[in-house]
């Protein structure tokens, strides 16, 4: 059973598991987030043990340990949870041992199906019973072709995930959402089901292979990564080093708002205070402070990280609270004068 805190004050102190997102959070491409590597050893030293929860189902576990190894993240595959081991698994609860399915994606989705002693086949010519779509940066017209086909045959038909993107160095790139989308359009039909963020089978998975009992989110991703928290009821930190910025944030809805927000990892280990303090149009923590003013947010705060992200955290409590009031000046103010 989950035990969720009351209230919480630091992050590394009052969770046993932190369920991390990678792309984003940790790291972009070949290149480790800034402050990642050292805030993360810290959270450990202090208790916090560390899951590495993704939608990018491309890769194995090992493989993706690996990678954070090289990053200067002490990982092992046990560590490491990805969309395609819970399709995998939806699979497994469906079909007889040794059944076949159509693997589409990187390594990382053959593998998770072998895991479960199912069989990975490449072809419709094989009948596969079903089909386990995950993103592949090497997935090509041939796979998806074979996905539809079977698809349209009448195969039980599992997406890792709907990310329409993922965060690549300079930007982004289409993700596994892109590829499942033209598969559907060609077989006339959705998906039976999602195993990732932010649908519960990876989060389940998550918190019985990592033994959470006081789990964490923390993701870069409202639609995925604070959804799938909030949907399942457990506390989220947003850091806002990947795809969401201030403007998305402000104007989150409330089945993707996260618990905590920071700028990066390092929010891990700081005091996060129980509320925003609130006085007529003005929302304020410690020096930093958010007021609506001819219905358009302003912002202010002291110098320094801290302050951005206690302007932050304002700034969300007043849109938040009061729909429908201009936060673009407030946003772009925030984004600019972000350190």
């Amino acid at each position: 059973m989950i035990e969720t805190p009351a209230e919480v004050t630091i992050p590394c102190a009052d969770f046993d598991v932190a369920l991390l997102d990678l792309d984003g959070v940790v790291y972009i491409g070949p290149h480790v987030v800034d402050h990642a590597e050292r805030s993360l050893a810290r959270a450990r030293e202090r208790g916090l043990r560390l899951g590495f929860v993704t939608n990018n189902a491309s890769r194995t576990a090992g493989e993706v340990a690996e990678h954070l190894c090289e990053l200067g993240v002490p990982a092992q595959a046990a560590d490491v949870v990805t969309s395609a081991q819970a399709g995998a698994r939806l699979m497994a609860d469906r079909f007889p041992t040794g059944s076949r399915v159509l693997a589409v994606g990187g390594p990382g989705v053959g593998i998770a199906l072998e895991e479960r002693g199912l069989r990975p086949v490449q072809a419709v010519d094989a009948e596969p019973v079903a089909v386990l779509q995950g993103f592949g940066r090497d997935v090509g017209w041939r796979q998806l072709a074979e996905a539809s086909l079977a698809v349209r045959a009448g195969a039980f038909w599992v997406a890792t995930n709907l990310d329409a993107t993922l965060p690549i160095p300079g930007g982004r790139a289409p993700g596994n959402g892109m590829l499942v989308a033209a598969v559907a359009e060609a077989a006339g039909r959705r998906p039976d089901a999602v195993a990732g963020k932010p649908h519960a089978p990876l989060m389940g998975e998550s918190v019985e292979r990592l033994r959470a009992r006081r789990p964490l989110v923390v993701g870069d991703r409202l639609d995925t990564d604070i959804a799938g928290a909030v949907g399942l009821g457990i506390p989220s930190l947003l850091v806002l080093t990947g795809v969401t910025d201030v403007a998305t944030l402000l104007a989150a809805a409330p089945d993707c708002r996260p618990t905590y927000i920071s700028s990066d990892l390092r929010g891990l280990l700081e005091e996060h205070l129980p509320a925003v303090r609130v006085a007529e149009d003005e929302w304020s923590l410690r020096g930093s402070r958010a007021r609506v003013t001819d219905g358009a947010l302003e912002v202010s705060h002291v110098p320094g990280r801290d302050g951005w992200d206690d302007a932050v955290r304002c700034a969300c409590a007043a849109a938040w609270d009061v729909p429908g009031i201009d936060v673009a000046a407030a946003a772009a103010a925030l984004e600019a004068g972000r350190g």
